[in-house]
């Protein structure tokens, strides 16, 4: 299949938003009206009203986009083309594309709500430039906007669903034009043959398009996946009874279990929302930067591992969202559309390797003990990390990256299709 069949040509992007748009934003927050609160609620309410305060006075008067704005395009080369999607048309994808050197593994990078690309910024410059090439594996990086998500534009028809976000992701990586050959593993970009792979990392959403990516397209193009959120996989056994009722010995067990029940009990309130009437609370999000900074603000906190976030560092994160292509609301409806899949998707698990890294405060997490699956050939389990473990964990991530896809890894060689 060629890609001239479904993409158009590649074009170098550059973030730049308007000085009309950071005046608009600075606007609104000043005229933003903030809630009472609770006396000693501390977080149990949601974030504080200080916290809230605190960013959003910072955004206003102090936060410098544009100095943002330059650091990202000059750390990751950042590109567009338009990517033919069946039955929905065409849509502006953008992405981050780092090539490393010959040798070097295709890797695709998803991201999840409410993440975006900027969550690869950390580890993109060790994965294309390991430090030792002789030891340490190196991968071609790619990095997309999701459709609806940062600087890609959204989606018009309902049924955008995970077969459709998986469909973009493979077709981009086709348009790039990867090909394996020779008695190795060598890579290079054709015009006109196309037998491309590609190895894939997801967390949050992405865990779940990576899977469908899997699903679709494995063995012919997708050669193994690997996640940071175990709940996609959908491998866990547990021994006796429901997570529930489960009690345990073991420490690590019991602190997995508390971690997951919180989520389930304390932490899901957004997620039935956005699955049931996006539209509603996209009205607030497009509006208003204070409910888009508290709705985000709160997951930052709640979901990552005592993670010391700066407020600039919230406030890049936020600001992607709010100068958005297609605004805030259109990230949501990726939860909707996965909830009211039609017809609903059935099929067995992939077939491919699969790598599995445990953070210790995910938000759906189990013991390495109680993964299995036949296709199952890497786990590790980390002392700290949360839910955006390319970012409050880099280096762990890439340990195992390396380590699965690595000369003595028990994926190497998947893309070669020889036997380690």
């Amino acid at each position: 299949m060629s890609s001239h069949e479904f993409a158009g040509p590649e074009t170098a992007f550059k973030i730049n938003i308007s000085d009309d748009r950071i005046s608009l934003l600075r606007r609104k927050l000043k005229l933003a009206t903030f809630p009472d609160e609770i006396e000693n609620a501390g977080r149990d309410y949601g974030p504080t009203l200080a916290d809230i305060k605190r960013l959003a006075d910072r955004w206003q008067n102090g936060y410098d986009w544009k100095k943002y704005e330059a650091e990202l395009n000059d750390k990751l080369p950042q590109f567009k083309r338009t990517i033919s999607v069946d039955g929905h048309g065409e849509l502006d994808i953008h992405y981050v594309h780092q090539k490393s050197t010959s040798g070097a593994i295709p890797l695709l990078f998803v991201h999840g709500w409410p993440g975006s690309f900027f969550e690869v910024a950390k580890i993109l410059p060790f994965l294309t430039r390991p430090e030792d090439p002789t030891t340490q594996q190196a991968f071609h990086l790619v990095a997309l906007s999701l459709p609806g998500f940062g600087f890609s534009s959204a989606p018009k028809k309902k049924g955008f669903g995970l077969n459709q976000f998986a469909e973009v992701g493979h077709k981009l990586m086709l348009s790039l034009g990867y090909e394996q050959y020779g008695e190795g593993v060598i890579f290079c970009k054709l015009h006109y043959s196309y037998l491309p792979f590609l190895v894939t990392q997801g967390g949050d959403w992405g865990a779940y398009i990576t899977k469908r990516i899997a699903i679709l397209y494995g063995h012919k193009h997708s050669k193994a996946w690997h996640i940071n959120y175990v709940r996609a996989a959908e491998i866990h056994n547990i021994p006796t009874g429901s997570y529930n009722t489960f009690n345990s010995a073991n420490e690590q067990e019991n602190a997995f279990k508390s971690r997951t029940l919180w989520f389930e009990i304390e932490g899901r309130g957004y997620n039935l929302l956005q699955s049931t009437q996006p539209q509603t609370p996209g009205y607030a999000l497009a509006d208003s930067p204070v409910g888009l900074l508290a709705w985000i603000y709160e997951k930052l906190v709640n979901w990552s591992d005592r993670y010391l976030w700066e407020d600039d560092e919230v406030l890049n994160w936020i600001s992607i969202y709010w100068f958005s292509a297609a605004g805030p609301a259109a990230s949501l409806r990726i939860y909707y559309e996965r909830t009211h899949e039609v017809p609903e998707f059935t099929s067995p698990n992939p077939t491919i390797p699969l790598g599995v890294s445990l953070f210790p405060q995910e938000l759906s997490i189990y013991p390495k003990a109680w993964l299995q699956d036949p296709n199952l050939v890497f786990t590790s389990e980390h002392k700290n990390g949360g839910h955006f473990a390319a970012h409050e964990n880099p280096i762990g991530l890439i340990t195992d990256l390396r380590a699965m896809f690595g000369r003595d890894g028990p994926a190497f060689g998947v893309l070669s299709g020889f036997a380690k």
